[in-house]
């Protein structure tokens, strides 16, 4: 047996090893899943529905393919399935191929206004661990707030415009979406990449690991990385609060031997949403306008990655919106231009503003360079040098391996 307090600390890895070491059964662990969303989901409102009765007999399952010899790198996993896509969605179904167990559909926005950084269900909008107060952003809203409310170790997300990034950021924990065409796209424009939320950067790696069906490049073992910081891109409205914690982490990065930051060298892009916006709508690519924006900002990035290995942004703009939306603010206009250019790319818990805000750093490598950017989260978490997760009300409060505020509205 396994505690829910215990199952909700441990990495999606950490299960897998457990139950293919026989120290607990898959169906043990779905069992504290089930559980914990029992005692938790009510308070964050992150699944729209939970599938307790087929993950008990997957689980059990699981358990049969083990004794018979099956190996199963993720076995006995919870997985969260963000409800757009669906548990018969190309990436969810090699994660149960590799052992992972869906335990429930998790919240995405009713509608597509106010660019989707939000959840809903039944029960009323999905709130963020962190505080309920605000949005836990979107698309992949209820994704992220069950990793972060440690109901499932891994969920599956999609972003299109960086619906996997943003709700990561503002729920504290690791979001990841890999090289465009890597995985199927979930659009005709072939914006929207499938992608992972977890708490922890090796996690995500093992997702990668199971989705992918020939080999990504490996990791370079040389560091330090060469960086180029930018706030804006040369277009965005950035907070200033925002900022500062994305670029102090950056430092830290440095500090910890991981990358050099080249100083004076700020990115600048042309602003990628109309070309997006056109896209999206079914424009084909050759569209003057499109062309036009896409070419230019291609030679920039392919400039900038002559010059250096990773770009570091802030992961959004602005701190968390509540739950009246975003309104006016872009809180894609920091990661939408790589869903247009098709670079991996991740968000990492950076910190927490002096209001209390969490704030995302946002890592960019280039095309196929996945197992680059998991290397420097991995190694980032290990040295200390970013936290794993965020938690707490101020900038001076120790970061919980787990939120610890999960509270009723």
């Amino acid at each position: 047996m396994i505690g829910t307090s215990e199952y909700a600390d441990l990495s999606a890895l950490d299960i897998a090893r457990h139950v293919r070491h026989d120290d607990v059964t898959a169906v043990d662990v779905v069992e504290a899943a089930l559980a914990r969303i029992a005692e938790v989901d009510d308070d964050v409102r992150a699944f729209t529905e939970v599938w307790a009765e087929q993950a008990l007999a997957h689980a059990a399952d699981v358990d049969a393919r083990l004794a018979r010899g099956a190996v199963l790198p993720l076995a006995g996993v919870p997985i969260g399935v963000k409800a757009s896509e669906g548990p018969g969605s190309y990436q969810n179904t090699r994660l149960v191929a590799a052992g992972c167990v869906p335990v429930g559909a998790t919240s995405v926005p009713r509608t597509s206004r106010g660019w989707q950084t939000y959840g809903h269900t039944d029960r009323g909008p999905t709130l963020n661990p962190l505080d309920p107060a605000w949005s836990p952003g979107g698309s992949s809203a209820g994704s992220a707030a069950a990793v972060a409310a440690g109901l499932v170790p891994l969920a599956s997300g999609s972003d299109g415009a960086g619906s996997v990034r943003i709700p990561a950021a503002w729920c504290g924990i690791v979001g990841f979406k890999p090289t465009n065409g890597l995985l199927p796209a979930r659009d005709r424009a072939g914006l929207n990449s499938p992608g992972v939320l977890v708490g922890d950067p090796l996690d995500a790696l093992a997702h990668l690991d199971a989705v992918t069906e020939s080999p990504v490049p490996a990791a370079r073992s040389t560091y330090p990385l060469r960086a180029v910081w930018s706030a804006t891109l040369g277009y965005a409205d950035t907070d200033p609060a925002v900022a500062a914690v994305a670029r102090r982490s950056a430092r830290s990065l440095a500090e910890a031997g991981l990358i050099t930051l080249a100083e004076g060298s700020d990115l600048a892009l042309v602003d990628p949403a109309p070309a997006w916006t056109a896209l999206r709508a079914g424009a084909p690519s050759s569209t003057e306008g499109v062309s036009r924006v896409v070419s230019t900002n291609e030679e920039r990035l392919r400039d900038c990655f002559q010059r250096a290995d990773l770009v570091l942004t802030p992961t959004t703009p602005h701190p968390p919106h509540g739950h009246d939306g975003p309104g006016t603010r872009m809180s894609v206009a920091l990661t939408w231009a790589f869903n247009l250019s098709g670079h991996p790319a991740l968000s990492l818990p950076a910190g927490i503003t002096a209001q209390g805000a969490p704030v995302g750093l946002h890592l960019v490598a280039r095309h196929h360079e996945e197992r680059q950017l998991l290397d420097v989260a991995d190694r980032a978490t290990r040295l200390g040098a970013l936290p794993r997760s965020l938690g707490g009300g101020s900038a001076s409060e120790p970061v919980p391996r787990r939120c610890q505020r999960v509270v009723a509205q």
